[in-house]
């Protein structure tokens, strides 16, 4: 799949499945805008993707607010000439008990999983619309299709089923200017993001224990859900659009 000249933008492009979306972005020939909440984070992962600093802009800020991606947007404007690729990726993930939920657990998760999803996409294809069409790909999760007891994740999921729906809705509307909108859900992916609610050691413990989850025998990989995102953001799915791919070693497959 090349890439070549494409300009795509990517929340949450400072570690894990992001931050691999646009290591293979750059190596196919786009231009990329990075964002993420953390200055500090961002920099490094944009030294890492392209030393020369070329083909990687990092913009930082909450994706929940419609300035982030208004600034996204104008940075890839300003450096790249305009948008042909988003990728909604900026998430977070802790499982916790419904009844233990707080209020500010609530609205962090729509925050940042729906309200990032909604601004960026709203910010994005005003500019695609200018070039003739696009692709927006959004992460969303298996926890969106299927209930999973040893994780209880209500406010998780109700956030991620957002952006199923929102997925289905910008694909029709928007089919007409040859924007397509898809989602990939994955299942249990080895990222950074259990080590913000486990230790290094329970990582190394609990993780593994999924491995048997899968049909297919192992978690997830980075790259595992990278291509899916990279096929369904090229051209060679000209022809998708409005999908919810499962990407999650056959979890759902029996459903």
């Amino acid at each position: 799949m090349s890439f070549q000249d494409k300009v795509a933008l990517i929340t949450g492009g400072g570690t894990g499945i992001g931050k691999a979306v646009a290591r293979r972005l750059v190596a196919s020939g786009a231009k990329v805008v990075i964002n993420g909440r953390r200055a500090d984070t961002l920099d490094q992962a944009a030294l890492e993707i392209d030393g020369s600093g070329k083909n990687v802009v990092s913009v930082a800020g909450d994706i929940s607010s419609p300035a982030t991606s208004r600034g996204m947007i104008e940075a890839a404007q300003k450096k790249f000439g305009g948008v042909d690729i988003l990728i909604n990726n900026a998430g977070i993930f802790k499982p916790a008990p419904f009844l233990e939920h707080t209020e500010d657990d609530v609205s962090r998760y729509l925050d940042i999983i729906l309200k990032g999803t909604f601004f960026a996409s709203q910010a994005a294809i005003p500019s695609m619309q200018k070039r003739g069409g696009g692709a927006i790909v959004n992460v969303g999760s298996m926890w969106a299709i299927q209930a999973i007891g040893l994780t209880p994740s209500s406010a998780y999921s109700a956030a991620k089923a957002g952006v199923h729906a929102l997925t289905r809705n910008l694909a029709i509307e928007f089919a007409k200017d040859r924007i397509r909108v898809n989602t990939v859900a994955p299942a249990v992916v080895e990222t950074p993001v259990y080590d913000t609610f486990l230790t290094p050691e329970q990582v190394a413990e609990i993780l593994p224990t999924f491995n048997a989850f899968h049909p297919l025998g192992r978690n997830g990989q980075p790259d595992d859900v990278v291509s899916a995102i990279l096929f369904l953001a090229s051209d060679e799915a000209a022809w998708i659009t409005g999908a919810i791919l499962p990407v999650d070693g056959g979890v759902t497959a029996g459903r």
